[in-house]
């Protein structure tokens, strides 16, 4: 998702100072020992660090490839409304995917989180954890009833600190704050800079409420209608696991050492001999492709959080995954573990532009140098108004094909059950694209079109035995084919929600090759390949499974199947994408993992 901001992102400089206990020499850990030593320092590597570094008597050493988050001018990943300057800048990874077959053989970006906090430092901030269904079928697939609604609901609590929005406007009838954390150290709001397009939004709910209910907080286990968007926004800022769980106190604890722009590039067994259950505690480190290789080692566990990209390929690099693929680049196989890299699973989105009779757009603002100057400077003194709110809605969706859908008839149920959407939308105050070129004047309406229950599964694969080489990103987008058709249907809707008379002289024109005006399912399909992209939430390559399963990467408890001291911490254990945007769940993820790690059985 993009809005043409350009050049003017050189007027903003937040410059803030490096903390002196971040260090980047891995030569300073060469040779030395940890209890624990956690790998990435992303949405949930960051919270398993923290929270484990709460016992005084346990020495962590938390290890990012990235940069720091508060090194030079940091506003791309402070300022709500820049999160689009986040992809393809010194804060991401910058992976492209394969060419995608059913989108035109197109290559895709891929923004991973190349930065303390990892992509929840860059991405849009959108807070959902998703429907009750989604978590108890986590909980009958592993055994493990931990994994069950009402006690990750417990943990989502307790990882939230829910606060005012930017405006300090009354949020009375906009969210239930019984559903909402006030303590933990993540920071969530409401939106803060209301629009034109809000009440337009409401009265929608009102007039089609079968269709298009209204929901005060989906936050509840029950996500499906529509309702005011919660952001990890707080005091006009983003709020991530880096800054949330990686403050200056926890920087400060004498038992943590962070080690940044380091790349792990293999877990290494600690004994010589050939073993039935190896024991990979040993880390080996390198700051670039030609660089020293030094070690580490954990006494207790290693706890992989490198992501859905990182954690498959430093299995796969170390020996954990499909012996005949690791022989192709003669990478001796310490474990036969097929699943690793398999099963992944992401969200495509596109969206749909309209031009509107209407001057209260951010167009106004993006589209004028000197308006943007004006807003930023504004947001500057106060932390308030455009920038200090999230960019890509005040209110989202999620919906479900209706109980007689042909579709779901033919295909069966791709979701985990009755309170879980197939697809979502977000509306727009503004010119949002994919692929479309933005235009330089105007004002815009966009709904962003998302399938959150994808069918499609594709894969993550080695290019070679190096880590400093990208893997082959492959998320096989619409290779099922229920998920064309459910994101036909979910474009239909689309049409069908601005039909109502809210609308009325409000929207004008479709932008571009937008479909709204075909009835042609065939229309609707082209536009689809031509424009979906990903809204970056992969998962699965590392799935979660029972302990009786053959099948899959770890158990009920995240610790690798057939090794020792090795646990994984991240998305990539989710065995289904969440209908929703995945952070909040990954935060519960790892709250629940390190009370496991630490032996603790209740949150």
């Amino acid at each position: 998702m993009y809005f043409n901001i350009g050049l003017l992102i050189f007027y903003l400089a937040l410059i803030r100072s490096s903390s002196a206990a971040i260090i980047s020499d891995p030569s300073l850990v060469n040779g030395k020992g940890y209890d624990y030593i956690v790998v990435g320092a992303g949405t949930a590597g960051s919270v398993v660090a923290s929270r484990l570094t709460e016992d005084k008597n346990a020495q962590v050493l938390l290890i990012e490839a990235g940069i720091s988050n508060t090194d030079g001018d940091i506003s791309a990943i402070q300022v709500p409304f820049l999160v689009t300057e986040t992809a393809q800048s010194r804060y991401d990874w910058n992976y492209t995917t394969v060419p995608q077959k059913s989108l035109g053989n197109r290559i895709l970006t891929y923004p991973r989180g190349f930065v303390l906090g990892g992509s929840s430092s860059i991405n849009y901030m959108a807070y959902t954890r998703g429907p009750s269904d989604e978590y108890n079928r986590l909980a009958k697939l592993t055994g493990d009833n931990g994994w069950d609604w009402p006690t990750s609901f417990k943990y989502g609590l307790k990882s939230e600190r829910h606060v005012q929005s930017a405006d300090n406007h009354n949020t009375t009838g906009q969210f239930d704050p019984k559903l909402h954390g006030t303590s933990g150290p993540l920071l969530t709001s409401l939106p803060g800079n209301p629009t034109d397009i809000d009440q337009r939004v409401l009265n929608t709910t009102s007039q089609f409420a079968l269709e298009f209910p209204f929901n005060l907080d989906m936050n509840g286990g029950s996500s499906l209608g529509f309702s005011w968007l919660q952001s990890t926004v707080g005091r006009g800022e983003r709020s991530s696991s880096a800054t949330a769980y990686l403050n200056a106190s926890v920087i400060a604890r004498p038992n943590l050492s962070i080690l940044i722009q380091t790349r792990v590039t293999r877990l290494l067994p600690i004994s010589q001999k050939i073993e039935k259950t190896p024991t990979l505690t040993k880390v080996e480190l390198a700051t670039s492709r030609n660089s020293p290789r030094l070690t580490v080692s954990a006494r207790k566990e290693v706890v992989l959080s490198a992501g859905s990209i990182g954690t498959p390929q430093l299995l796969m690099l170390s020996g954990v995954g499909d012996k005949e693929e690791l022989s192709k680049l003669k990478i001796p196989t310490v474990l036969d573990l097929p699943d690793v890299g398999n099963h992944l699973q992401d969200h495509p989105y596109l969206t749909l532009p309209w031009k509107v009779n209407s001057t209260s757009t951010f167009d106004t603002v993006v589209f004028n140098q000197t308006a943007f100057a004006a807003a930023f400077q504004s947001y500057e003194r106060t932390h308030t108004g455009l920038f200090a709110d999230n960019a890509i809605a005040n209110h989202i969706g999620f919906l479900r094909l209706p109980k007689n859908s042909e579709i779901l008839k033919k295909f069966g149920e791709p979701s985990a059950g009755p309170t879980s959407p197939h697809y979502e939308f977000a509306f727009c105050n503004g010119f949002v694209a994919t692929t479309q070129q933005s235009p330089t004047s105007g004002n815009y309406f966009s709904i962003a079109v998302v399938l959150v229950s994808p069918s499609s599964r594709g894969s993550l694969t080695l290019t070679s035995s190096s880590v400093f080489d990208q893997p082959n990103i492959d998320p096989n987008y619409f290779s099922s084919e229920p998920d064309m058709s459910i994101m036909v249907e979910a474009v239909k809707s689309a049409k069908r929600f601005v039909s109502a008379s809210a609308w009325n002289n409000y929207l004008l024109t479709p932008f571009g090759d937008s479909p709204v005006d075909s009835s042609s399912d065939s229309d609707i399909e082209a536009y689809i390949r031509a424009s979906s992209i990903s809204i970056r939430h992969p998962v699965s390559t590392a799935r979660i499974s029972s302990l009786k399963d053959k099948t899959g990467v770890v158990g009920p408890d995240l610790l690798v199947k057939g090794i020792n001291g090795v646990r994984v911490v991240d998305a990539s254990v989710l065995p289904f994408a969440p209908p929703s945007h995945p952070q909040a769940e990954i935060y519960i993820l790892a709250e629940r993992a390190s009370d496991l790690i630490k032996g603790q059985t209740s949150v």
